[in-house]
């Protein structure tokens, strides 16, 4: 019995006894014809027809060449019945990849929570790379990401739809270059107010980072079912305005509700101001979380074995096995075998 690990992929065979079955009837059938071909039914004497002097035909070149070559295709016949066999019999047995696949990762919710204030536009690209190397080492989780400025936008809900949150996470990459800072390109511009839109729905201030977690929260559905839950917080804590929530309530608030917050910071060690990070490093540490640069090269592989730390924790649940059918090369063997065995018996009846 072979065991595997979670997302590990096999390959195996389910009836394995139907290989045996199907090669000896093929070679019983093959066995009957070859008998009836070597003692045919005698003929009644009033149907032969008997030749004398026909010895010399054995010696006709033309003769001796055609023989060669019938039985050159009677052997390829034979090799393509034994190919179409083998083919069939493989396929009979059902050949199949069997994986095990652990449902409770799809258990594990994380939101991706993004500062898109102009503060924070020169960090924003790099922010977003992160998160993209954050999915590309998850299996199965639900990824959301949600942009604030004075006001919140949902990008994309919790979703286990990879390709869609790759297809967004490489618009925000493109939207959220520095560039736009400075340039005049219309194209670029227009990417960035387009992926930005939503965001600035208030005048009375901007970077509410507070209001944008508690958004971010509240990303979370089936609050009734036992998840894990996570919320990777990206900002330079620049506050411009009176939010609703501040940092510190929105982080008890997620504290409350038993989701774990880690912290990116938008600005490098010798940038930004050092009370605002003191605050939002202070804020995050308090609650459990991680804090890092955005340039921290550790960031991504530090967060991820975090993430799937909390997993082996709170979920425990057995995998599931499942398998699918898989004739591979098989069928491509039985269909040559098959095609070969009509190529020669055309060939015969030239």
């Amino acid at each position: 019995m072979v065991i595997l690990a979670a997302g590990e992929v096999t390959s195996s065979i389910r009836w394995p006894w139907l290989v045996a079955v199907v090669l000896v009837v093929v070679a019983a059938a093959a066995l009957v014809a070859w008998y009836t071909a070597r003692h045919p039914r005698s003929a009644r004497s009033e149907e032969a027809v008997w030749v004398a002097n026909s010895e010399y035909l054995q010696q006709i070149p033309e003769l001796r060449a055609w023989v060669r070559r019938y039985r050159a295709l009677q052997w390829l016949g034979v090799t393509g019945l034994l190919v179409a066999t083998v083919g069939t019999a493989v396929i009979a047995a059902r050949p199949a990849d069997v994986s095990v696949v652990n449902q409770k990762l799809g258990t594990r919710d994380i939101v991706l929570c993004l500062d898109v204030s102009g503060s924070m536009l020169e960090y924003d690209k790099e922010m977003v790379e992160v998160f993209s190397g954050l999915v590309e080492s998850f299996e199965g989780e639900r990824i959301a990401l949600s942009i604030f400025n004075s006001t919140s936008r949902t990008v994309f809900p919790l979703t286990d739809d990879y390709t869609l949150v790759q297809d967004q996470l490489v618009e925000a990459t493109a939207a959220l270059d520095p560039v736009v800072t400075y340039t005049d390109d219309a194209e670029a511009l227009d990417r960035y107010m387009l992926f930005t839109a939503g965001t600035t729905g208030t005048t009375d201030g901007s970077s509410l980072i507070g209001d944008g977690l508690a958004s971010c929260v509240l990303q979370f559905d089936e609050a009734e079912t036992e998840r894990s839950r996570s919320i990777i917080l990206a900002t330079d804590n620049d506050l411009m305005g009176a939010p609703i929530y501040s940092l510190q309530e929105s982080v008890d608030l997620a504290a409350s509700r038993g989701i774990s917050l880690n912290g990116l910071y938008g600005a490098s060690d010798w940038g930004g101001s050092e009370n605002l990070e003191r605050e939002y490093r202070e804020a995050i540490e308090g609650a459990g979380g991680m804090y890092f640069y955005s340039d921290d090269a550790e960031a991504v592989e530090t967060m991820v074995r975090d993430v799937q730390a909390q997993q082996a924790v709170d979920l425990d649940a057995s995998p599931e096995v499942t398998s699918a059918d898989k004739a591979g090369p098989w069928f491509l063997w039985a269909v040559l075998g098959v095609t070969l065995l009509v190529v020669v018996q055309w060939r015969l009846r030239e």
